[in-house]
């Protein structure tokens, strides 16, 4: 997008307010606001900023970096998140001699997908975002006893949603599907196939969008993954593929399931490396309260095309249509950095085409209810059950070195260590209910 282009947007919108966001090592937005008239400057130099003070930026000595606004990233909120319409750009973030930040989550996905197209391929994702709407920040209190495409009752978490996918589509972020989820409260967005980098913006959009339409019903909408023991968490099922051009390198019209050797390789490549990945797709303590056998969440590392229960599905799709042919993940969950969630999965199934790993057979049978003796014959392995065993494997792991680089590398591992450890000091309520009157 040239710069009349976005000048003719922001003025047919009468947009007042100029946002620049972008994004720290866990995924959280960071941004300031700038008046129409610096908009030029922003686009041409960036804007400088103290990254001493963003999560996983650097140290205080070497503080000076720009956010240098994406042209191609902006979307015109309509009724504003704050009271007057706004642009919104997603930045990339660079020393000030121009040369790219390594620790910029945005960076470290563009490198990949740089990987990617060097072997000739295009990376496409589209998620389903899931999510909890409740009375507010301090109370997990679910508002409706609903389940799965539930249309009753219209309530205010209803019109919140119907109104975040309406402001969304307005945007230029298509969601095509939106519905309540199986657990009491749960509600779930389905975006439209965009290339990765694309998607990433738009998730990063997509969070903040739900929480405001939240707000102004009242409530609040959370990403946690699992906030109500008891009932299913939340996910972020990601569908992704390969193209060469138009062409879904993933299909293959005699191949067994209608998959390519390509497809083989990259479901091949994400079983073998989804244990050193978990921490990224997964980031916080909370998240292993969600991938426990019982609630959807995938425990085993599997595949297959009907099976829920396993953590890599193929979905059915119609003959005619090789375009829809894909892949699901379904590990990661709603509050997970999506630009180094999409990097990581990218890599594992990279890794696997390149190598040709070879794809074991499907597992279509409930792998929650399979004994353990089967589950051994079968050769089934497990994802890491707490965020102390994710981070353990990581450490090791030359595959998310590489892909995050070494400098995100050890911050991201020295961030995750530190959040262990303040959870495992803490005294919980299940601590004290349990001992202390007995104790």
């Amino acid at each position: 997008m040239d710069r009349q282009e976005i000048w003719e947007r922001i003025q047919d919108a009468g947009v007042q307010v100029v946002r620049l966001w972008f994004t720290d090592i866990l995924g959280r937005i960071k941004g300031f606001n700038l008046n129409l008239s610096e908009l030029d400057r922003a686009l041409e130099e960036g804007i400088g900023f103290d990254g001493s003070s963003v999560e996983g930026f650097v140290r205080i000595e070497e503080s000076d970096l720009i956010a240098k606004p994406d042209p191609d990233t902006l979307v015109i909120f309509p009724d504003d998140l704050g009271g007057v319409p706004s642009a919104v750009f997603m930045c990339d973030i660079q020393y000030p001699d121009g040369r790219p930040y390594e620790s910029d989550p945005r960076y470290v996905l563009r490198r990949n997908l740089e990987k990617a197209h060097q072997m000739g391929f295009e990376y496409y994702t589209g998620p389903e975002l899931e999510y909890f709407y409740f009375p507010s920040d301090q109370e997990a209190k679910p508002l409706d006893a609903g389940g799965y495409f539930d249309v009753f009752p219209m309530d205010r978490a209803t019109l919140a949603r119907k109104e975040a996918l309406l402001t969304l589509n307005q945007m230029g972020i298509t969601v095509e599907a939106s519905h309540h989820e199986v657990a009491y409260s749960q509600h779930e967005l389905d975006f439209r196939y965009q290339p990765a980098l694309r998607m990433a913006d738009y998730l990063q959009i997509a969070r903040a969008v739900v929480k405001e339409k939240a707000r102004k019903y009242g409530l609040y909408a959370t990403f946690m993954p699992k906030p109500v023991q008891g009932i299913n968490g939340s996910g972020l099922h990601v569908h992704q593929s390969l193209f060469r051009g138009k062409e879904n390198a993933f299909y293959s019209e005699t191949g067994a399931y209608n998959l390519s050797e390509v497809a083989a390789g990259f479901i091949a490549g994400l079983l073998r490396h989804a244990r050193e990945i978990t921490a990224v797709t997964n980031q916080w303590v909370n998240s292993y309260k969600r991938l426990v056998v019982g609630y959807e969440a995938p425990v085993y590392i599997t595949w297959g095309r009907r099976n829920r229960s396993a953590l890599v599905r193929v979905p059915a799709f119609k003959p005619h249509k090789s375009q829809s042919c894909r892949i699901e993940y379904r590990a990661p969950d709603p509050a997970t950095n999506p630009y180094l969630a999409f990097a990581v999965m990218l890599a594992a199934g990279l890794k696997g085409v390149e190598e040709r790993y070879p794809l074991p057979d499907p597992v279509e049978e409930d792998i929650f209810a399979m004994p353990e003796e089967v589950k051994a014959r079968y050769g089934i392995d497990a994802l890491p059950d707490s965020l102390y065993a994710a981070i353990q494997v990581m450490a090791e792991s030359t595959l998310v070195r590489e892909t995050l680089g070494d400098e995100l590398f050890e911050k991201y591992l020295r961030n995750k260590k530190t959040e262990w450890e303040r959870y495992r000091v803490a005294v919980t309520d299940y601590e004290l209910k349990t001992y202390l009157p007995t104790l």
